[in-house]
């Protein structure tokens, strides 16, 4: 291990991919976790194989997101949120990067929180992060 711990990890986290052996090690040196991802944006994009199911679409985060009034991405990213982690959703849109914001009028349940937990599948929703290499994806980055 280098001498110098990152501040930030930077990492796939959504309900159906949690990584918690990872969270836990950052946790242990402080590591502030990151999630891109954390709508589960990978689990729903095409190209990425057959058989996805969107994690927005899962019965169980439509019904917390009917509960409280809210969408099923505002509700993931209270589960990010609510689990200490940085949340980074994308979008161009402007009304889904105002909902995305409006996350902190509402808090979820122990239960909720568990219930979310518990959609864990084990499966990467990206590539994994060995396979990102500039012979798989052929775009150098010129140097700034």
């Amino acid at each position: 291990m280098g001498a110098v711990v990152p501040a930030v990890n930077q990492l796939e986290i959504h309900p159906y991919f949690q990584q918690r052996a990872v969270l836990d090690f950052d946790d242990q040196y402080h590591i502030l976790n990151q999630a891109w991802s954390p709508i589960g944006g990978i689990t729903f994009y095409p190209g990425y194989g057959e058989h996805r199911r969107s994690v927005l679409e899962d019965p169980v985060v439509t019904a917390i997101a009917e509960t409280h009034g809210k969408s099923p991405a505002q509700v993931l990213l209270r589960w990010g949120i609510q689990h200490g982690r940085s949340v980074i959703p994308k979008s161009t849109k402007r009304h889904r990067i105002a909902e995305n914001i409006d996350v902190f009028d509402f808090a979820l349940t122990a239960d909720e929180l568990k219930a979310l937990d518990g959609l864990e599948t084990g499966r990467r929703g990206g590539p994994e992060p060995t396979s990102v290499t500039l012979a798989a994806y052929g775009r150098a980055i010129p140097e700034a």
